[in-house]
């Protein structure tokens, strides 16, 4: 792939070709992630054939949708003047538990949750009286036909939906400046960027300015009285996530994290089974531990030295998520000092219903022996965060 290629197609496909370089999307540090994008793809994905033609369509839109967003705020700046509700934001590991805990909150009224469908397809805005019949909704829920032909059993692993909840990194996509793309492919170098340089060069910083100008987008004309996000990468960008929006409110899961590697194993090699041939458990869970082990450190420290308020925090275990899901809303709710309407309590125990895990499929199944990590060496490593926060181990 071509950066300059990329370019040129996404200009051709919107007419547009004003891509936002100045402060008001957060400079053009975008340009650097996407050549470093790239260049990891180039040399370390391995994609395979239709690997190939999905990710370059992949980033093509997402080059498509910051042209169109940044021309619309060009067009629109009064979109600017309503500012975004302090968010409350789910902010764990991936595999504790935040997607239900979000899929749950989500169905409470007084939350606006940024939809897949939305996020996918941002412009033009979506409209209140159009919301749950905008025609999008169907164009993306036919994009999930080809991860269903490639990996029929993800449903089972991670619900897929154009009316559920979509993570903030899909947003932060469009600034090239995302956890998303070593989630999905073997970018080594990318992501050692991402966690390191581009925190320290502002680039992080940057794309949480992209992200309130994702949002100002889609609450110009469908709003509600605060917004809820989600997304496990925040974990490592609390201070650049707090400095854009100081007010915020955050919900930490927790999970013993031998079982959090070992899931995130067996999840990623499913899921870069679209990109590629090459799947190597031990080489995902070398990649993806150390950058757990990461994660903890800087949550931990992030209580530690005072970033996050203890008053603007709740913490969630895993295995209360699973246990009882309502206890752990009321406890989110009691911490906010938040009441938990009826009608709220209605739809997330009908929600509850409808997606259980038989529901879907019966579950993840995976063991850490799978990993070839070893479980002495990461429960040394992550004693500090588990006593911080009273995290159980659970069976190995």
């Amino acid at each position: 792939m071509i950066v300059d290629d990329l370019l040129r197609y996404a200009t051709e496909a919107t007419g547009r070709t004003d891509f936002g370089d100045d402060e008001l999307f957060g400079g053009d540090g975008w340009r650097e992630g996407l050549r470093r994008l790239v260049d990891s793809f180039n040399a370390e994905a391995a994609l395979h054939d239709l690997g190939r033609v999905v990710v370059q369509g992949e980033l093509v839109t997402y080059l498509s949708n910051r042209l169109r967003i940044v021309g619309h705020h060009r067009e629109q700046p009064q979109i600017r003047d309503r500012d975004v509700t302090p968010p409350v934001i789910i902010i764990g590991q991936a595999r504790t538990g935040t997607t239900m805990l979000f899929d749950l909150l989500a169905q409470d009224p007084a939350h606006r949750v940024p939809l897949t469908w939305e996020v996918d397809r941002p412009l033009p805005p979506p409209r209140t009286e159009t919301y749950d019949t905008d025609p999008r909704i169907a164009e993306t829920e036919a994009t999930f036909a080809l991860v269903d032909s490639i990996i029929p059993e993800f449903r089972s692993v991670h619900q897929l939906g154009a009316q559920l909840a979509q993570e903030c990194l899909r947003m932060t996509a469009s600034a090239f400046i995302s956890p998303i793309f070593p989630t999905q492919y073997e970018v080594p170098s990318y992501l050692d960027w991402l966690l390191h340089d581009a925190v320290e060069d502002g680039y992080i910083a940057a794309a949480y300015t992209w992200h309130r100008r994702f949002l100002e987008i889609l609450q110009s004309e469908h709003s509600g009285q605060r917004w809820l996000l989600k997304s496990p990468s925040h974990t490592w960008m609390l201070p650049q996530l707090l400095r854009e929006y100081p007010d915020a409110l955050l919900v930490q899961t927790h999970r013993d994290p031998a079982r959090v590697m070992a899931s995130t194993t067996s999840l990623v090699a499913m899921l870069r089974r679209l990109g590629t041939d090459r799947i190597e458990p031990d080489s995902i869970a070398t990649e993806f531990s150390e950058l757990i082990l990461d994660g903890l450190e800087r949550s931990t420290e992030a209580r530690l030295d005072g970033t996050i308020a203890s008053d603007r925090v709740v913490d969630v275990q895993f295995d209360a998520m699973m246990r009882e899901p309502m206890r752990c809303v009321e406890a989110v709710y009691a911490g906010f000092g938040w009441e938990l309407s009826t009608l709220a309590r209605e739809r997330m125990e009908l929600f509850l219903r409808g997606n259980s895990r038989e529901s879907h499929g019966g579950g993840h199944h995976y063991t850490f022996a799978d990993t070839g990590l070893d479980l002495a060496a990461v429960r040394a490593r992550t004693a500090r965060y588990a006593k911080h926060f009273d995290v159980p181990n659970e069976s190995c």
